[in-house]
């Protein structure tokens, strides 16, 4: 069988993956070191800063108090938050989330543009990686801003908040990736696969594997990135199957099949325990927040002064990192387990596996995988078995 690299691409391959486990090693470190020195240091000014901000904001925006539409929107503000001050909060949790921005910025320009660039990974012009940033920012910022109104509002005005936030949060992540299909069009245009025997054969393949559909669509991801993907996203009317314009110029159809195949096999997985699990997760998870917040208060940490003190919004942040850090490999080692099955099942389906196994090294080449990466990388929280290990487990050619 030919070796899926040669020497030079697997040197090369190597040498574009070790920054890359470098950063995986220390980055829980450099992260406990930022959020040490924000609650330690930082966490006053910023909060000082905050309010002389919305002070000064105030006075010089007043008039637009009374403006017809925003009279409402600042009306129902002071409601949800049950008092003045929540422009202070917003500012704090700006100033945090800018703080945060500058210091990780470099290491993410590095890793997300230069590297990428130096080992011909992406397509990136400097204006296009701008622009995703500034989505990214725009949406970090949205999502801040509900949390600092939705959560520390809420837990000012009602005492059993983790329950009233809670529950229907918790419904809402159940039926959250119906709208996963709409999410990726922010960043990239999708159209339609053209009509012909590739979207025949696709349509042929899921009804054979009692997947319906919406639609099939190709997501132009070449004007970023020159990795190759396939992915379904939605739930029932919304399902839809998705591959990028770089799988399409690389793969054979019978090598596309074989990706969708394998997607097909993640529908059919057991999705309820997980998201159900998930939901009451999430409802703990904002009952030990209660918990952290009420404590905060009665030790007044940070300064403190009363429950819910928008001091504390670092704190949860350091809460959710060492949640999804400890959480993480248990996790990952259920979805590699899930990748697995949806590779035999793939398999089954198709009744080819010289398609799957070409899929799967031309996916390698292109994407630059490690075929054997570090052990403790893959169980830090690898989603997906190394590709020598899905290769390994194939049917060998006749």
């Amino acid at each position: 069988m030919e070796p899926l690299f040669t020497p030079e691409q697997l040197a090369e391959i190597k040498a574009y993956h070790l920054p890359i486990y470098i950063r995986g090693a220390v980055s829980p470190l450099i992260y406990l070191g930022i959020f040490a020195l924000i609650l330690g240091v930082l966490v006053q000014p910023f909060h000082r800063g905050a309010q002389r901000s919305a002070a000064w904001l105030s006075r010089h925006l007043a008039p637009l108090r009374t403006a017809p539409v925003l009279r409402v929107v600042v009306n129902a503000l002071d409601r949800m938050w049950g008092e003045s001050g929540w422009g202070a909060a917003l500012l704090f949790a700006l100033f945090v989330d800018l703080f945060l921005e500058l210091v990780y910025s470099p290491a993410n320009i590095y890793f997300g543009y230069v590297l990428e660039h130096r080992y011909g990974m992406s397509n990136y012009t400097p204006w296009r990686y701008a622009l995703d940033t500034l989505k990214d920012l725009s949406l970090e910022a949205i999502a801040s801003a509900m949390l600092v109104l939705g959560l520390y509002g809420l837990a000012r005005r009602v005492r059993r908040w983790w329950l009233v936030l809670g529950v229907p949060s918790a419904l809402l992540l159940l039926g959250a990736s119906v709208l996963d299909p709409y999410r990726a069009q922010i960043y990239f245009q999708q159209t339609p696969l053209e009509q012909g025997p590739l979207r025949e054969r696709i349509t042929a393949l899921m009804a054979q594997a009692s997947v319906p559909f919406q639609d099939v669509r190709v997501e132009k991801t070449s004007v970023v990135s020159k990795r190759l993907q396939a992915y379904f996203a939605g739930q029932g009317p919304t399902r839809t199957i998705v591959l990028n314009d770089v799988m399409l110029r690389e793969l054979s159809p019978e090598e596309v099949l074989a990706a969708v195949a394998h997607e097909a096999g993640h529908v059919h997985e057991s999705k309820w325990p997980g998201r159900i699990a998930a939901s009451f997760a999430l409802v703990a998870f904002l009952f030990a927040i209660d918990r952290l917040l009420r404590h905060a208060a009665a030790r007044g940490w940070f300064g403190t002064t009363r429950f819910a003190d928008i001091r504390t919004l670092p704190l949860l942040w350091l809460l959710s990192f060492l949640v999804f850090t400890l959480s993480a490999p248990v996790s990952a080692a259920f979805s590699r387990e899930r990748e697995r099955e949806a590779d035999r099942y793939a398999l089954r389906l198709t009744q080819d596996p010289a398609a799957f196994r070409r899929m799967l090294v031309k996916a390698a080449r292109v994407n630059k995988m490690d075929p054997e990466p570090p052990r403790w990388i893959v169980l830090k929280g690898h989603s997906h078995p190394p590709i020598g290990e899905r290769l390994a487990a194939l049917p060998p050619p006749p």
